[in-house]
């Protein structure tokens, strides 16, 4: 008799346990978390007046007496589950900043606000896609005799988009090296966008706080170069945030001046070593900075937040621009299943963490997104609400805050995490219907908003 597959007959196992009905509900609960985490202990909540017991939960009721609960991670390639969710807040997060809500005035739509985005250099010619590659009449060779040119047409998809021209020419070093200063290039840059504002303005730079704030939220995206590049919404405020109108001076045309003469003059200086020497370290030349009107000239703003809400779910693998997980040793890199550029990245990130002078920039334990140690999203403080806040009202929605004037006791403990193989088919099934039922509401909300803005036949 043939035997089933392991994940089948784990599986089976699951669906035949008495308490399978509520596993499920668990498991439909964390939104089929790919890797959901798993505790175990109690939760008492108790009258702040009285001390009675007002709610007591205990695992020791549930399946294997362990809860689960989301993993949270914002990766489409480790949870697809969790990104969604993920993506979903960060779209209303960024949408807040852009048109109002959460707790941010609708009036922000109506402050000078741009969608920037800021390059990193260039290292040295690599094969892109479209039209021709990389054309030259003359021809001609590098000094390591390899071609200058590349007349082919190239797929989106082809391994070679991306890929340098020359290996032995292109610039490793500055390239893993302006990774790892890629934060430090955009904190000195919106230090640079306010003082070029408190200039132009006429204010001493130390005032202008008093006058007017800057707000942003900003993503981090790979390029197929492997190279990091910016994408960022800038607002400007009055000197409290959203809540206050900015000063007759804030316009548009000033903050465009401002963000470019700023991308174009900061520059960072590496430490000095024997082997390297000192680089110095700039944004590329292209830099973009586009104006959001709310008369439809320029980007939509919906448009920009769900942009940026799906580039946050992006995993340095999808892009081809490194790992999701860290890498512990030199020889995990020549087995990591990336091109052979990204490879010699990783390779140059690792030798240059060995020098005493790049310890502080920690790069070998960040080897395995090529030196780049900054956040996927970052944001000013009062841009818009924040991902706690955005969690806090959902728990509300569904029922799951505890009542004002009690006092809740809790005592959890990990005892770990994911999934047997068949919980883990079951898991993907369940996150695909609830995915495929959210498309159906939203489709059917989308027509009857449609419907409504027809008006009676």
């Amino acid at each position: 008799m043939r035997q089933l597959p392991e994940t089948d007959r784990d599986a089976i196992r699951l669906a035949q346990d008495p308490k399978f009905a509520r596993w499920l509900e668990q498991i439909t609960a964390t939104g089929g978390c790919a890797h959901p985490v798993h505790l175990t202990g109690s939760t008492t909540t108790l009258d702040g007046t009285t001390g009675e017991i007002l709610h007591h939960y205990d695992t020791r009721n549930e399946p294997g007496e362990r809860l689960l609960v989301r993993c949270r991670n914002r990766r489409a390639t480790i949870c697809p589950a969790c990104s969604r969710l993920h993506a979903g807040d960060t779209y209303h997060l960024v949408r807040a900043g852009l048109l109002g809500g959460k707790n941010v005035p609708a009036t922000v739509r109506h402050r000078p606000r741009l969608f920037v985005t800021l390059t990193a250099p260039s290292f040295g010619p690599v094969h892109h896609a479209g039209e021709r590659c990389r054309p030259r009449r003359d021809g001609g060779t590098c000094e390591h005799g390899r071609p200058l040119g590349c007349g082919l047409l190239h797929a989106p998809d082809a391994p070679v988009v991306g890929e340098p021209l020359c290996p032995d020419c292109y610039e490793y070093t500055a390239h893993v090296l302006w990774h790892a200063h890629a934060s430090k290039l955009w904190d000195r840059f919106v230090i640079g966008v306010r003082r070029r504002l408190a200039s132009f303005a006429g204010l001493v730079q130390s005032r202008f706080a008093d006058h007017a704030r800057l707000s942003f939220a900003r993503v981090a995206e790979y390029q197929k170069r492997a190279a990091v590049h910016v994408h960022a919404v800038v607002r400007l405020d009055g000197p409290n945030g959203p809540d206050d109108e900015p000063p007759a001076w804030a316009t548009t045309d000033l903050l465009t001046h401002a963000v470019r003469a700023s991308a174009r003059r900061i520059q960072v200086h590496t430490p000095h070593t024997l082997a390297v020497g000192e680089l110095t370290l700039s944004w590329g030349d292209q830099v973009d900075a586009r104006p959001l009107h709310t008369n439809g000239d320029g980007p939509d703003d919906d448009a920009v937040a769900a942009y940026v809400a799906k580039y946050v779910t992006k995993g340095a693998s999808e892009t081809g621009a490194g790992l999701d997980h860290p890498l512990t040793t030199w020889a995990e890199i020549a087995t990591a299943p990336v091109g052979p550029h990204v490879r010699t990245l990783m390779r140059t990130c690792w030798r240059l963490g060995g020098l005493p002078e790049y310890e502080p920039l920690r790069l070998r334990p960040w080897t395995h997104t090529l030196g780049y140690r900054g956040h996927i999203l970052t944001k000013s403080r009062a841009y818009s609400t924040t991902y706690a806040a955005l969690r806090a009202e959902r728990a509300h929605h569904m029922g799951q805050d505890d009542t004002l004037d009690a006092i809740t006791e809790r005592h959890w403990r990990y005892v770990g995490s994911g999934h047997t193989p068949g919980a883990a088919l079951l898991a993907v099934g369940v996150a695909e219907d609830l995915a495929a039922n959210r498309e159906i509401a939203r489709e059917e909300l989308e027509a009857d908003r449609r419907g409504l803005s027809a008006g009676p036949a």
